[in-house]
């Protein structure tokens, strides 16, 4: 994997430099050249993840069994011998969506038990609330009251509140654990937009008894059916992407996997005593609780020579996502706050290199979004001032196609799998309306991933310069009709930046437009 990043990379700034050079480079070409390296590896590692997971696809049960080892050892039957904590950390939640999740969950562990399945005997489930809104509050336990009522003989149910907020999540993680963790093995985490099957929680609990040197076992989540067109569209593309893409990196990453922080299962003891995140030095957001916590906790934990492992499997493992736009640009900038004070953590004493090498790509997936704005405004700036040159010709037409390749591939490999296998393709409905959604899902990713980035940009200015984050709340889940006056408000930079540039090179360079125009 090393080679194939390292010489695809080198290539790519090769065939870059090649382009601009026929009449010398002037300092914005290196400037520009720069912003591009940076942009680079978390693009060509996607593009391989996707082609090696794409590769193992085709090779059925023997691909899966080269990414995820861990799976020969587990038995589909016999009794389950340790005790797993389902444990649901809420904070100001809409108890609606959360409780109308844990329903589904507990009716079907009642059906696995009416069908002769016993293992809910060794679950137990936990709300574990940090609401600090009365009404919120009040409505939690109005319909913990009738989860218990209606359910409670499936399985224990127990419902906890803290009266404060201190270390968020991660803080009420700890909390239970060291309260209650000493009658569990495993922590199975469930966040408030998590569902999952019983079956699938099961198969986790056994594939942690099957694989005793496992800490961290995270499973691969799918969106939700939704009623909000963004959602659909983003959903539609994210799990052809992730598809190939996870089952490839499981694949090199092996025993040093990541952790997204929910429906995943954790050895209780070892994740207690090892995973302890400091706070770190100085005031947020920087200092202060590391909010980015999951990946970090995955570093300590194989630190501790414990393994961690991702199931690329897609069985009974659900998220919701963002409803719209304006919800998935906040959820989006709260991740890049947290993963950004990873560069405070790169030379942690005794990290493994694949944990250093995790941190780093956390980093990267947000470093390259500024990179990628300083390289089309350099661009534009190229066009309009006359500080460079280049004649376009058939290279850099190569490099254009092959950048746009690598960009999509994930998404690319994975529609081609499921056109590749007939029980998939009817389950889109058959080929042709399986390529219609590509068609549209690919427009729907050209428009979002500039707006996205161009406020990651923006907010990587802000925690730099002025030294100001976000504050982590409650997500909206539920789909809504955003409004007008919200929307302008929200993504005014990336209308007035859209249209300036477009108006700037339509006057002075048209030429290059058909270049910027993705």
């Amino acid at each position: 994997m090393l080679a194939l990043v390292a010489t695809s990379t080198a290539g790519l700034l090769a065939a870059f430099l090649t382009v601009f050079a026929a009449d010398g480079l002037t300092p914005v070409e290196l400037a520009m050249a720069a912003c591009f390296l940076v942009t680079l590896p978390w693009t060509v590692i996607g593009f391989w993840n996707a082609a090696l997971g794409w590769w193992l696809l085709r090779r059925g049960e023997r691909g899966l069994a080269a990414a995820a080892p861990l799976i020969a050892g587990a038995t589909a039957d016999g009794p389950l011998v340790g005790r797993t904590a389902l444990a649901v950390p809420v904070y100001n939640e809409d108890p609606a969506g959360v409780f109308d999740k844990l329903e589904r969950l507990l009716v079907d562990f009642a059906s696995r038990s009416e069908a002769g399945h016993p293992e809910a005997e060794r679950f137990e489930l936990f709300l574990l609330s940090d609401s600090t809104d009365p009404e919120v509050i009040a409505e939690e336990e109005a319909r913990f009251a009738a989860l218990q009522l209606a359910h409670g003989r499936v399985l224990p149910l127990h419902y906890r509140r803290r009266s404060d907020n201190t270390d968020k999540k991660l803080g009420n993680l700890r909390d239970f654990a060291e309260r209650w963790g000493a009658r569990f093995e495993y922590l199975l985490v469930l966040d408030a937009d998590s569902l999952m099957s019983a079956d699938a929680v099961v198969r986790l609990a056994r594939l942690m008894e099957a694989n005793p040197k496992v800490g961290i076992l995270q499973s691969l989540a799918v969106g939700l059916p939704s009623a909000s067109g963004f959602a659909r569209l983003f959903q539609f593309g994210m799990r052809h992407g992730m598809r190939a893409h996870t089952l490839g990196a499981a694949w090199w990453q092996g025993d040093s996997g990541p952790y997204w922080g929910h429906n995943a299962i954790l050895r209780l003891g070892p994740w207690l005593e090892h995973c302890r995140l400091p706070h770190l030095p100085g005031k947020a957001p920087w200092g202060g609780l590391i909010l980015s916590h999951d990946q970090v906790e995955a570093v300590l934990m194989r630190r501790a020579g414990w393994e961690v492992r991702v199931l690329p499997l897609e069985e009974g493992s659900f998220e919701e996502n963002p409803p719209t736009l304006v919800d998935f640009v906040r959820r989006d900038l709260r991740w890049c706050q947290g993963n950004l004070q990873y560069l405070r953590l790169l030379a942690w004493p005794g990290l493994r290199p694949l944990g250093r090498l995790q941190l780093a790509l956390a980093i990267l997936m947000y470093a390259g979004a500024p990179a990628w704005m300083a390289f089309m405004a350099l661009g534009i700036a190229l066009a309009l001032g006359g500080l460079g040159s280049v004649a376009p010709g058939p290279l850099a037409y190569g490099l254009f196609a092959t950048m746009l390749t690598l960009i999509f591939a994930p998404k690319l490999w994975g529609v081609a799998d499921a056109l590749a296998d007939r029980a998939k393709r009817r389950s889109y409905g058959g080929a042709g309306r399986l390529l219609a959604g590509a068609g549209a899902e690919f427009v729907f990713s050209l428009l979002l991933a500039p707006a996205v980035a161009l406020a990651q940009s923006l907010f990587v200015a802000r925690l730099v310069l002025l030294r100001r984050g976000l504050d982590w709340q409650a997500q909206r889940r539920a789909g809504y009709r955003l409004p007008w006056a919200e929307a302008a408000r929200r993504l005014w930079p990336q209308t007035l930046a859209g249209l300036a540039a477009t108006a700037a090179l339509a006057a002075a360079a048209p030429g290059a437009l058909p270049w910027a125009a993705p």
